[in-house]
């Protein structure tokens, strides 16, 4: 094992979309959501163990998921998980877990992943991590892995890459989320990639975009540095953290910096967002639905998406393209092709019944 090789395991969504089984006080990560017999954090965990020593695998979530973490993942110590006190989206948490990092070594180079995505072919993805490793610990640039689209997806960002022969590419744009036409015309382009929020950089490239591009930020968490992996850190914290601007890495960072550069992934992925983007990982029945959990019969209904907590036997008659989801006192019957509303779904169940079951 490489003992500069760092990971920051990002854990600290809520998966609202995935409700009503992810809910704020147990998300989506902290579930086994394709029936593996592993949780989406544990499978990430090990998959980044096969080439980042484990005590240098940091667990970045809010405080409020911090025994969980310990539960779900004995082998790491209480030091390894980074909590915030409030949420502040991505930028302010990597600074923090950076200057952590590179005061325990400066020579640190570092992955920061989701820990609720699924990636197929892990042998391929620890060689695309050591090759981005090798890059960043040699050049002062900021790195990304992108995915190769399948199909003009609106619910992806993209990323567009110049067109060179060079296996790393420099990006060239990152776009949001495209509208159905645009994202046509960018898989017609070619240089574009999905963006799959995995992010590769020194230690020292990534503070040192900080310092360049928000020296604000940067000015409230370098005030912590005596303190940083200490017993004074978590005091600290909680009085400073709250202070930093709310904003993502893309727009603090990446899209202001010329050092960028995409490596093309050459493994499966699936950003398990949403409960038809489960459907579309886990294998069907002969009628085309994908189960977890629950022992079906189905006459005249296809394409659904059901789970349920133990092995219920459920029947389904008539019903095509539905997520059918069976969560102790919540019931979801629900149209796949509406997966996007269930957030307001979710929103009006917390008004009408109280919020304990969000």
């Amino acid at each position: 094992m490489e003992k500069n090789y760092y990971a920051i395991l990002m854990a600290g969504g809520v998966g609202s979309r995935f409700w009503p089984v992810s809910t704020t006080e147990f998300p989506k990560q902290f579930h086994d959501m394709l029936g593996t017999g592993e949780t989406l954090i544990q499978r990430t965990f090990s998959r980044l163990s096969k080439i980042i020593p484990k005590e240098n695998i940091f667990i970045l979530t809010n405080e409020r998921y911090n025994d969980l973490v310990l539960q779900q993942l004995p082998e790491a110590e209480q030091r390894q998980v980074v909590t915030e006190p409030a949420m502040r989206n991505t930028a302010p948490c990597i600074l923090y877990a950076a200057l952590k990092i590179q005061k325990e070594n400066p020579d640190a180079v570092m992955v920061v992943a989701p820990s609720d995505h699924w990636i197929e072919d892990e042998d391929a993805f620890v060689g695309n991590l050591k090759q981005s490793f090798d890059a960043c610990s040699e050049k002062d640039i900021l790195m990304t892995l992108g995915i190769q689209p399948t199909f003009p997806n609106t619910g992806y960002g993209y990323i567009q890459y110049n067109k060179e022969t060079d296996a790393i590419k420099k990006v060239a744009q990152f776009t949001e989320k495209p509208d159905y036409e645009t994202a046509k015309q960018f898989l017609d382009q070619g240089n574009y990639l999905w963006n799959a929020g995995i992010f590769i950089w020194s230690v020292k490239s990534i503070v040192g975009a900080f310092s360049k591009f928000q020296k604000e930020m940067t000015a409230l968490f370098e005030k912590g540095l005596d303190a940083y992996n200490t017993e004074e850190e978590n005091d600290f914290i909680a009085v400073n953290y709250p202070l930093a601007e709310n904003i993502s890495i893309d727009y603090a960072i990446l899209e202001k910096a010329e050092n960028v550069y995409v490596l093309p992934a050459t493994f499966d992925w699936n950003d398990l967002g949403t409960w038809g983007s489960l459907y579309d990982k886990l294998d069907k029945t002969d009628a085309n639905n994908a189960v977890v959990n629950a022992r079906v019969l189905s006459e005249d209904a296809s394409g659904n998406m059901i789970r349920t907590t133990t092995d219920k036997i459920v029947v389904v008659d008539g019903l095509e393209d539905y997520i059918i989801v069976d969560k102790e006192e919540v019931l979801l019957i629900y149209p796949k092709k509406k997966e996007q509303d269930i957030k307001q779904v979710l929103k009006k169940v917390k008004e009408t019944y109280g919020e304990k079951y969000g």
